[in-house]
């Protein structure tokens, strides 16, 4: 079992993280609430009303829990491509499909860790109270977020989305995986072993906009889930009613509202995270190559 690449996942989702967190706050805003008409909307109201940190609201959490579930994503997909490799016989190469087929089992193994931090952060996020508004937010805090629903809705409440989840992420990691792996292929010169790191880069940036082009119709829905019933009772049964009133209210183009946003967040995201993640597997096991990449 490839150990280093669950640390190295860690390391480059934790900075993935830093990164990209104030845009990632904005899209959850306008995936959610009516009263932003855009990104520059948004921002410029959080800025007014809530100052910088309110584009960093519950980040303690997700640094902790996204930690965990990329090191689990890398961990995870690595390891089902050497099993996958071993299945044809030693030395055999994996194909695209073996790419595609480890990534999503990548992002769907990673939901039992992800779905309770993912639900606070959406939570935390689209409070819009603040001490300059004078009103009380009704979180204080990632903790208190996690007890109160906790005890209000139960512990499976802290779960409420993670079928859109997986229905998001399972896709979307077998996308990113893949894109990131024939671009790397595809920009290294042949007869070279290794891509340079400005391939390395690059193909992660856009294998990060790619995973989103796929994920973010299903993002739309998870963050209505999460969302539904805080600020009054709950409007959606479940998930393919969430679906269906949101296309009859708002209409299609509604899933595809924050895609935008996403494709701008993912492109720097996703070079820091694997760029982190190469270096680390590297130092961590002192790999000559890529392992993606292979």
């Amino acid at each position: 079992m490839h150990f280093a690449d669950f640390f190295a996942g860690s390391f480059g989702g934790a900075c993935g993280v830093a990164v990209g967190y104030p845009l990632d706050t904005v899209k959850v805003r306008i995936q959610t609430q009516k009263q932003f008409t855009g990104i520059w909307h948004c921002i410029v109201s959080t800025i007014k009303k809530e100052g910088v940190h309110g584009f960093f609201k519950g980040m303690a959490l997700p640094v902790t829990t996204i930690s965990m579930t990329s090191s689990v994503v890398f961990g995870t997909y690595r390891n089902c491509l050497q099993c996958l490799a071993q299945i044809r016989g030693i030395g055999a190469p994996n194909t695209k499909l073996d790419v595609f087929l480890s990534g999503l089992a990548g992002g769907v193994a990673q939901i039992s860790v992800m779905s309770p931090g993912d639900f606070v952060k959406v939570r935390l996020q689209c409070q819009t109270e603040s001490k300059r508004s004078g009103l009380k937010p009704k979180y204080s805090g990632p903790i208190h977020c996690l007890l109160s629903v906790a005890r209000d809705e139960g512990v499976l409440g802290l779960y409420r989305g993670a079928l859109p989840l997986a229905l998001r992420d399972g896709p979307s990691f077998a996308t990113y995986f893949l894109t990131y792996s024939s671009l790397c292929s595809l920009l290294t010169p042949a007869g070279q072993k290794e891509p340079e790191w400005t391939a390395v880069l690059l193909s992660g940036g856009l294998a990060g906009m790619a995973g989103w082009s796929v994920g973010t119709p299903m993002d739309v829905i998870k963050a209505r889930l999460q969302m539904d019933g805080v600020r009054g009772e709950r409007r959606y049964r479940g998930l393919l009613h969430c679906v269906a009133e949101t296309v009859l209210n708002e209409g299609p183009g509604i899933f595809f509202r924050s895609l935008g946003i996403n494709c701008l967040r993912a492109f720097p995201v996703n070079m820091v995270v694997f760029a982190v993640y190469e270096v680390s597997v590297r130092v961590l096991s002192g790999l000559q190559l890529p392992v993606i990449c292979r």
